[in-house]
């Protein structure tokens, strides 16, 4: 599904030039769990950026299903988030006005489907995330974190992306909402079959993923199964 070769990101400023991704190769495979780990400015947020097809790389190649995300337009790159990424952030990114099922109904707007059809797969993807019926009609700002975050990685699956790219989604939430949404995450990982790529800055949260990916000063420096996942 995957496969970034020698990427490099390069910012400049009035300052100069910054270099944050030095290099950097590696390959995810479908239906993968993996977690990229790094401190604060390692880099990892840079590589989320290229991974979600926010931004490219200043030089190497990021191959998204054996194509280069680079030769694609500013229109196939939307298209490519609307459809192929399902996203899930630390600050949930929800509308506070509009009701649980809304929020989850919006991308299937953008992507064209007919009303009747959008309720059905929002209705679908809320239960795939663990959040109980009778929360879906309500507003997301009566919601508690955990259940707000299950919201957000419903809406990252109402399309069916091939994968889910969630930045820090434990951020927000106390350690035993976050292991309730972390467990989610591995059942779609292992039921579903999601390719999921997780960023975080902590090793316990890395932890639930089945490899791991250590990022420091925008290089790798480890890149390895998760034998503590795996006894």
């Amino acid at each position: 599904m995957i496969e970034c070769k020698n990427i490099a990101k390069t910012y400049s400023s009035g300052a100069g030039e910054a270099t944050v991704l030095k290099g950097l190769s590696f390959k995810i495979d479908d239906g993968e769990f993996v977690a990229i780990i790094g401190p604060s400015g390692s880099g990892k947020s840079t590589l989320m950026h290229i991974l979600g097809a926010l931004d490219t790389p200043t030089s190497g190649s990021y191959l998204l299903d054996g194509k280069n995300v680079s030769d694609f337009s500013d229109d196939e790159l939307a298209d490519i988030r609307n459809k192929k990424i399902g996203f899930v952030f630390q600050s949930f990114n929800l509308l506070a006005r509009s009701t649980v099922l809304r929020n989850v109904m919006l991308p299937l707007v953008y992507a064209g489907v007919s009303k009747e059809d959008r309720e059905i797969k929002a209705k679908e993807s809320l239960k795939n995330a663990g959040l109980d019926e009778l929360h879906f009609y309500h507003l997301t700002n009566q919601l508690s974190g955990g259940q707000m975050q299950r919201v957000a990685i419903a809406r990252a699956l109402v399309n069916n992306p091939s994968l889910i790219l969630a930045d820090e989604p434990t951020g927000n939430l106390d350690s035993k909402t976050g292991e309730i949404v972390l467990d989610t995450f591995e059942a779609l990982n292992k039921e579903q079959h999601h390719t999921i790529i997780l960023i975080t800055h902590e090793r316990e949260v890395a932890e639930h993923a089945d490899r791991i990916i250590t990022i420091r000063d925008g290089v790798i420096v480890e890149d390895s199964k998760n034998t503590k996942k795996s006894k």
